[in-house]
């Protein structure tokens, strides 16, 4: 491995440490935490591109790495500034969540990168303290409820991967989050497992950004 591949190893890692605080810690220290490493992956971003080194692979990796990085600091921002969450007015603390009134849902966000490793469909262990914590909101506070986990891609063909496609891959990432939750204590009856592929993007395809948003898988509560 050369030294650029290990330099992306060690931020990749910590950049996912740092987003797995729990959520006792303020967001103003996760803010600060990762505002350093990502000033660290930029650096080593643009040292990247003016010594040539590494693949055009490597390269879009670390692109995709720093995006992703960019994203997470931007959200927590916005929630620092905007005072109470809607995380934590529904109990689900940090974690991007959305209320909708009208339609009786609330719906809980999930970056791919928390989850999964890229193209794969099986939980992260590090994934499954997030899942319990989420799992045992819904069992104290939304019990009955029925529960929808629904899988999302970018729309970047599958290439690498056994999958046969998008849909396949948004499916079986659904399904192993809601079998998690089902081993943990939701029970059948309240759980439906979507896949979306790539039909529903809420961001542009056209930029690594986008595309690092619109990878997710989102548990939406009916509360009606």
């Amino acid at each position: 491995m050369n030294t650029l591949r290990r330099k992306i190893l060690v931020l990749t890692v910590l950049m996912v440490s740092f987003s797995l605080i729990s959520g006792c810690t303020s967001y103003k220290k996760k803010y600060n935490a990762l505002n350093v490493e990502h000033q660290n992956l930029k650096g080593l971003y643009d040292n990247c591109k003016a010594t040539l080194e590494g693949s055009s692979s490597e390269k879009e990796a670390l692109a995709g790495r720093l995006a992703e990085s960019q994203q997470t600091i931007d959200e927590l921002k916005k929630q620092m500034e905007s005072g109470k969450t809607a995380g934590e007015a529904t109990g689900f603390g940090d974690y991007q969540v959305d209320v909708d009134s009208a339609a009786g849902t609330i719906t809980v966000t999930l970056p791919n990168t928390i989850l999964f490793d890229s193209g794969k469909a099986s939980l992260k262990s590090s994934a499954k303290g997030d899942l319990n914590h989420i799992v045992s909101v819904l069992n104290d506070k939304y019990g009955g409820r029925l529960i929808d986990i629904v899988g999302h891609t970018d729309n970047d063909p599958i290439k690498k991967s056994s999958w046969k496609d998008n849909w396949q891959l948004s499916t079986e990432r659904s399904l192993s989050v809601l079998r998690h939750l089902n081993s943990n204590g939701i029970p059948d009856s309240r759980l439906r497992a979507i896949g979306c592929g790539s039909g529903k993007p809420i961001a542009p395809n056209s930029t690594a950004s986008g595309k690092a948003k619109n990878r997710r898988v989102e548990i939406v509560v009916h509360m009606k």
